[in-house]
């Protein structure tokens, strides 16, 4: 029953990792995906909005606006367990991700922005009985609205501010009956939380740049329904669970028609220590005491490293390439079916046309390469937590875009 739980976190846990490896979406842009996010000294179109802010004081004079569509595919992953009935694969998955950036005309020193973005949206399902019993389906929607301003200091330095709106709705479901247990819980959950981010931009010298961006923790108040053990319990459920702050570091060089940039991320995931949920009655006294036991979860801070490339070959054409490095926060001592995380390798490749003087179109894609990883954290008795090995997890992103100067 205590194992149960880990079903219902799911809402929160996966909501929580908008900003961490995992199943994390920092792609948000067509430049952003052609350069594995490497993009946030450099950012100087409509996207600037989100990644950097600061840098809208910069952009020449104009409004700027950026639709684009994003097809995610999640792979298969594969787990082979110390035991056969451990084996299975979890089922693939497909997303379309759309998001609208926009960047004001110039009024004085200031400018305005606006990012509506798909920071996360994900499902993790599987159909064989032991990875059921924890995980049978996971399913996450999140919309992020996110007004932002710059104003500019000086020639040389420029300062950003937003405001974020953070909506996240999901559907979690968990079947133990193929282990011969009546646990099963199915859970629905919404909620509106707040944040804010700050950005900084700072040309030392013509053609360098950099660049500080910052998230804010939100605190993330899930509310919703839950019927647990066939309806023993039909009630309202709860839980408030931090989404860490975030910082990024980073420096652009253009020489002549050429771009480099190089990221250093890094989020404060150590604040995600447990969680505790509440229920609309106390559990402690019936036999479903488990539920109301809170969940170690002593996730650690995790860094991202990012580089990207961008070349104007032509008037008309833009290449972009990228490479990232991204760690995971979770320890292998809590890692389970719902969240098969491990370290990541990023490679990504893009293009951007100008179509005429005001609109541009593109075409980017992103490979997301997991390691494989092995836990260890099966106990025996009732325990549905895994002890082998995970493999074939990996991230395909293809991003069309349209940006339109006026």
């Amino acid at each position: 029953m205590t194992q149960t739980v880990r079903v219902a976190t799911l809402l929160s846990l996966s909501a929580a990792t908008l900003l961490a490896s995992g199943y994390r979406i920092p792609e948000q842009s067509l430049n952003s995906v052609a350069l594995s996010a490497a993009y946030v000294a450099s950012a100087n179109g409509a996207d600037a909005s989100y990644y950097n802010p600061a840098n809208m004081a910069f952009m020449a004079e104009g409004g700027y606006i950026e639709t684009s569509l994003t097809y995610i595919n999640l792979s298969e992953v594969s787990f082979e367990g110390v035991s056969s009935s451990m084996d299975g694969d979890s089922k693939e998955e497909e997303f379309l991700l759309p998001n609208l950036h926009y960047v004001s005309p110039k009024m004085g020193n200031w400018r305005y922005g606006l990012s509506i973005v798909a920071p996360a949206g994900l499902s993790k399902r599987w159909d064989e009985s032991f990875a059921k019993a924890s995980s049978e389906e996971f399913t996450l929607k999140v919309i992020e609205v996110n007004p932002t301003v710059s104003y500019l200091v000086n020639e040389q330095l420029s300062l950003g501010f937003g405001l974020r709106g953070v909506y996240t709705d999901g559907v979690v479901k968990s079947d133990a009956s193929g282990l011969g247990s009546q646990a099963n819980r199915d859970l629905t959950g919404d909620s509106i939380d707040f944040g804010y981010n700050l950005a900084l931009s700072y040309k030392p010298i013509k053609d360098v740049t950099l660049a500080a961006t910052y998230r804010s923790k939100v605190d993330l108040s899930v509310e919703g329904d839950a019927t647990l053990v066939n309806g023993m319990y039909n009630g309202g459920a709860s839980v408030t669970i931090p989404l860490p702050a975030s910082l990024a570091l980073a420096a652009a060089y253009t020489y002549d028609k050429t771009t480099v940039e190089f990221v250093f991320e890094r989020t404060y995931w150590s604040s995600y220590k447990d969680l505790d949920f509440n229920y609309d009655v106390d559990l402690t006294a019936t036999a479903m005491a488990g539920f109301d036991n809170p969940i170690a979860k002593n996730w650690k801070d995790a860094n991202a490293y990012r580089i990207g490339l961008s070349h104007q070959c032509t008037d008309n054409l833009k290449m972009m390439l990228g490479f990232a490095i991204d760690k995971s926060p979770v320890p292998s001592n809590t890692l389970g079916f719902e969240l098969p995380d491990s370290d990541a390798k990023l490679y990504s490749i893009g293009f951007e046309y100008a179509m005429s003087q005001n609109l541009k179109v593109g075409l980017a894609y992103l490979y997301d390469d997991k390691e494989d990883r092995t836990v260890s954290n099966y106990t025996g008795g009732t325990s549905v937590a895994p002890s082998g090995t995970f493999t074939d997890s990996a991230a395909h992103l293809l991003t069309a875009s349209l940006k339109y100067k006026f």
